[in-house]
C-alpha cells in the first residue's frame, strides 16, 4: 500500500507528459485568440512557435528546479511527508491549468505548467527515497521499478484522454490538463495512513523505537523485523550524522558513484528515448503514415508492457545485466534510425521497418536504463549522501529532458538522419563505463554496496566468472 500511494505521484508526471501532444494545435489556438482578443491581431507564427515551445519544455526546467530542494525537505520532514508537501504543488499547478481557459491568459498555463514542474523534480526523487526505505531486500529494485510503471501508465493514460476524439477538444482541453487532481487527492486519502521509512526514523532521526514499530507494520513477521534492525544498527555505525553538499562532491567515497551516476542517467537521458516520445507522431507523418496519432499510443502501449517486464526481472536478472543489455540494444537501434530514416526517400517501404525500430527501441530502454537510472543512484549510496544523489539524479534526468526537447528539432535539421548517431555514441560511452565500473547491487544490503567505495581508492578487480560484478 505505502508504495502504490508514493506512486499517485508518478501518475500524476506521466499523464502531463503524454497528454499535450494530440491537443497541441487547439492549444495553440487557444493562444493566439487569447492574443488576438488583446492585441486585435494574430499573434506571429514565430511567437507562437516559441510560447508552445515554452510551455512544453518548461515543466522540465521546473523540474531541474524542483530537484534542488529534495535533500532539505527529505531531511528535515521525512521521505513520506515531503512526498505530501510537494503533492500541494501538483495541485496548485492542475488548478492553473484548469482556469486558464476561463482566465483567458496563456500566461497562467504556463505558470501552471512550470509549478508542476517543481512538483515533478520532488517527487522523482523522493518516491524512490520513500519505496526502497520501506521495501524489504528480495523486492527494492522490483518496488522502485514500479515509479517507471506509473509513469509509463500515466504517459499511455495521457495520450488516451488527449485525443480529439475523447478530451483533447476545444471545449475540454482545459478540463484534460486537470484530471491529474484525482491521483492527487487519492494519494492524500491513503499515503497519511502508511509508516515513515524506517530508516530514515533510525539513521537520520536516531529514533529506534519509531523505526522498529514503522519495521512491525511493514513486514508483520518478527524474525525479519530482527534482522533488518541489526542491518539498520551496522549501517548507522558507519555512517556520519550529515553530509553536505561540498562534502558529497569532495569526498573520495562518492567520487565513484557520482561518475556512475552522471554517466548512467546521460547515458540514459540523450540515448533518444526522449526524442521519441516527444516527436514520435512528427516522425510518422513524416514517413507518411496516415494513422500517425494511433501509432503513437503504440509507442506508448509498449513503454508501459516493457515497464512491467522490467519490474519482473529486475530481481532476477540484476540491474548490471539489464543496463547493459539495455544500453547496447539501444545503440544498435539508434543506427538502425539512422539507415532507415536516411533511405526513407529511395525505398518508402521501409518506413514500416522503421516503426519496427522505434518500437524496439522503445522496450530496450525500458527493460534496463529507464527505470534503473532514477534508483540506482539510491542504492550506490549511504543514507546521509541519498537525497543528494537522489537530487543529483533529478538534475540530470529533467536536464536531459530539457536539454533534448530544446535541441533535437534543430539538430534534426542540423544533421538529419545522422542525428541518431549522436545518441548511439552517448548510449555506447554508458554501456562501457557501466561495464568496467558498476557493481551490482541486486540481493545486497546498503551497508554492503557502501563498503565497496568505502576505502575510495577507486574499485576492485572484476571477477570474470561473474559478469564483471564486484568479488
Amino acid at each position: 500500500t505505502s508504495v502504490v500511494a508514493a506512486v499517485f505521484g508518478s501518475l500524476q508526471i506521466g499523464y502531463h507528459t503524454g497528454n499535450v501532444n494530440s491537443p497541441a494545435k487547439i492549444i495553440e489556438e487557444f493562444f493566439n485568440t487569447t492574443w488576438k482578443l488583446r492585441n486585435n491581431e494574430s499573434m506571429p507564427d514565430h511567437s507562437l512557435t516559441f510560447l508552445w515551445s515554452l510551455s512544453v519544455s518548461i515543466k522540465d526546467f521546473g523540474a531541474l528546479l524542483g530537484s534542488l530542494g529534495v535533500k532539505g525537505l527529505a531531511d528535515s520532514y521525512g521521505r513520506r511527508n515531503s512526498i505530501l508537501i510537494a503533492n500541494a504543488l501538483s495541485i496548485v499547478g492542475a488548478c492553473m491549468m484548469f482556469i486558464s481557459k476561463a482566465a483567458e491568459s496563456f500566461e497562467v498555463l504556463i505558470v501552471g505548467r512550470l509549478i508542476f514542474g517543481l512538483f515533478c523534480g520532488l517527487v522523482m526523487s523522493l518516491n524512490p527515497l520513500y519505496i526502497q526505505g520501506v521495501s524489504p531486500i528480495n523486492l527494492r529494485g522490483a518496488f522502485a521499478t514500479l515509479n517507471q510503471v506509473s509513469f509509463a501508465s500515466g504517459i499511455l493514460l495521457g495520450m488516451v484522454v488527449g485525443l480529439e476524439t475523447v478530451l483533447g477538444t476545444e471545449k475540454y482541453w482545459a478540463f484534460m490538463l486537470s484530471l491529474s487532481l484525482i491521483p492527487a487527492f487519492l494519494q492524500y486519502m491513503i499515503l497519511p495512513f502508511c509508516p515513515e521509512s524506517p530508516r530514515y526514523l533510525f539513521i537520520n532521526r536516531n529514533n529506534e523505537n519509531e523505526a522498529e514499530a514503522a519495521l512491525r507494520r511493514l513486514r508483520r513477521n518478527p524474525g525479519k523485523v530482527l534482522q533488518e534492525m541489526e542491518e539498520m544498527r551496522e549501517e548507522a555505525s558507519h555512517t556520519e550524522t550529515g553530509v553536505t553538499v561540498r562534502e558529497f562532491f569532495v569526498k573520495r567515497r562518492y567520487r565513484q558513484p557520482i561518475i556512475l551516476v552522471l554517466i548512467i542517467n546521460l547515458g540514459s537521458q540523450l540515448s533518444g528515448f526522449n526524442a521519441i516520445i516527444n516527436y514520435s507522431t512528427k516522425m510518422f507523418t513524416k514517413s507518411k503514415f496516415e494513422e500517425a496519432t494511433y501509432l503513437t499510443l503504440g509507442v506508448g502501449a509498449i513503454n508501459v508492457a516493457f515497464t512491467i517486464v522490467a519490474f519482473f526481472l529486475v530481481e532476477r536478472a540484476g540491474r548490471r545485466k539489464l543496463l547493459l543489455t539495455g544500453f547496447l540494444s539501444v545503440a544498435l537501434c539508434n543506427l538502425l534510425m539512422t539507415i532507415t530514416d536516411s533511405m526513407l526517400d529511395m525505398a518508402p517501404d521501409i518506413r514500416s521497418i522503421q516503426v519496427l525500430v522505434i518500437f524496439f527501441l522503445i522496450s530496450a530502454y525500458e527493460v534496463g536504463p529507464g527505470p534503473i537510472s532514477w534508483f540506482i543512484a539510491a542504492e550506490l549510496f549511504d543514507q546521509p549522501a541519498r537525497p543528494i544523489a537522489m537530487a543529483f539524479t533529478s538534475m540530470l534526468n529533467w536536464g536531459g529532458k530539457f536539454l533534448l526537447a530544446l535541441l533535437f528539432p534543430p539538430l534534426l535539421k542540423l544533421c538529419g538522419a545522422y542525428v541518431y548517431l549522436i545518441f548511439m555514441f552517448m548510449a555506447l560511452i554508458a554501456f562501457t563505463y557501466t561495464m568496467f565500473r558498476l557493481p551490482e547491487t541486486k540481493g545486497r544490503t546498503f551497508d554492503d554496496i557502501a563498503a565497496e567505495f568505502r576505502g575510495a581508492e577507486g574499485i576492485p578487480l572484476h571477477n570474470k566468472t561473474t559478469f564483471n560484478t564486484f568479488s
